[in-house]
């Protein structure tokens, strides 16, 4: 007996600013629902994806189109804003989102589940590697809004806790790509590195033009001023382009260089199914363990309805590309496994440190060790 299809919504900014990785997640959603056609006992699910081209206003009408629609389940977002535009949505009317992607934390809905890196899984480890590698006197380049916002706090204080220094912060609309002043400001400062939170096009441009800069003046950039970021992949590297892709440091939880089984076979469909790409990336593999996570708690629940299908999720783990991935039902985001990467000329990333064993998601910073926390009371209080 065929039974009418689970319809999980897609949203994914596919043209815009970010559209490169957008369309590794689109790419890595979509392989996941290919290898889940058939179901069990005639179910099916059935895909159905928008475009919000980097829109917020654009996320929620679709958003809003697709709950109309009685979908009750979306796998999409790259931005923290979009996330923050349509979660009301979800809230509203008791659907769940399945965000992909690394974020910055410090957010609690019911209604999301989180696949990509919590702040303890990429940015403190990113943290750790760099002051006990190039020092502790850092410049912070970011996009303007809350990603960019909260990673540069997080790293504020990890640096005013061990007697470090943020010698300053600067923000640049999504899709800025002039970048010569902050440029300047950096090589007249001379951090020990760069913390980049700029995404999409803003931060292809930035590569380029800090490498090409650091060059004129005869530094060499990646050993003298690296740049570390909780957000670099993939295909951005090959955006970057050849002269300016390697020698930069990522924090992430998946990169494509990973040895395991279960990530060659992933890379092998992967290419085959999209051989004119993006490459994989980490949001590509978190979207792809979305849809996997979510297909399993369907099929366990018998059922679309929310409840039901958080309950099933909660006993639900899979042997991901990264490595086995839960879903921690206290908060509902992700075990994962830290790596650090060092991109190279082949558009890839070695991959320079991993941890051991998977971390348990702490968005909120509460349950990880206070390895930052300062004795000293402030000297001053200023008060406005």
């Amino acid at each position: 007996m065929r039974r009418e299809p689970y319809r999980i919504g897609v949203l994914f900014s596919t043209t815009g600013s970010y559209s490169v990785v957008s369309r590794s997640m689109l790419n890595g959603a979509l392989l996941a629902f290919e290898e889940s056609a058939e179901l069990w006992d005639g179910y099916r699910i059935e895909p159905v994806v928008a475009d919000p081209q980097g829109d917020n206003r654009l996320y929620a009408e679709y958003v809003n189109g697709f709950l109309d629609e009685g979908i009750r389940h979306v796998v999409g977002c790259y931005t923290s804003s979009s996330r923050k535009e349509v979660i009301p949505h979800f809230e509203k009317r008791d659907a769940l989102l399945w965000y992909p992607s690394h974020y910055e934390g410090f957010e609690s809905s019911s209604n999301v589940v989180y696949t990509g890196a919590a702040p303890n899984q990429h940015i403190l480890p990113l943290i750790d590697y760099c002051f006990s590698r190039f020092g502790k006197r850092v410049f912070c380049v970011g996009s303007n809004y809350i990603w960019a916002w909260e990673n540069n706090r997080i790293m504020r204080e990890g640096a005013l806790g061990c007697g470090g220094a943020v010698l300053a912060e600067r923000y640049y609309p999504v899709g800025e790509t002039d970048f010569a002043k902050v440029i300047d400001e950096i090589l007249i400062s001379r951090p020990d590195f760069v913390f980049n939170t700029v995404i999409g096009t803003s931060a292809y441009t930035f590569f380029r033009e800090f490498r090409a800069a650091c060059k004129a003046r005869g530094i060499r950039q990646p050993a003298e001023i690296p740049v570390a970021s909780c957000s670099l992949s993939e295909p951005e590297l090959r955006e970057i382009g050849e002269g300016a892709l390697d020698g930069h440091i990522s924090s992430s939880v998946y990169f494509s260089t990973i040895k395991t089984a279960q990530n060659a076979q992933f890379i092998a469909r992967y290419a085959d199914a999209f051989p004119d790409g993006p490459a994989a990336s980490a949001d590509a593999e978190a979207s792809y363990v979305a849809v996997k996570l979510l297909v399993m708690a369907l099929a366990r629940a018998g059922s679309d309805a929310s409840d039901a299908v958080k309950a099933a999720l909660a006993g639900c783990g899979i042997d991901a590309p990264q490595g086995h991935v839960r879903i921690d039902p206290e908060n509902w985001h992700a075990w994962l496994t830290p790596r650090i990467g060092l991109s190279n000329a082949r558009g890839e990333f070695d991959v320079v440190f991993e941890a051991t064993e998977t971390v348990a998601p702490d968005p909120y910073l509460v349950n990880t060790a206070p390895r930052y926390a300062s004795d000293s009371k402030p000297r001053n209080l200023r008060v406005v």
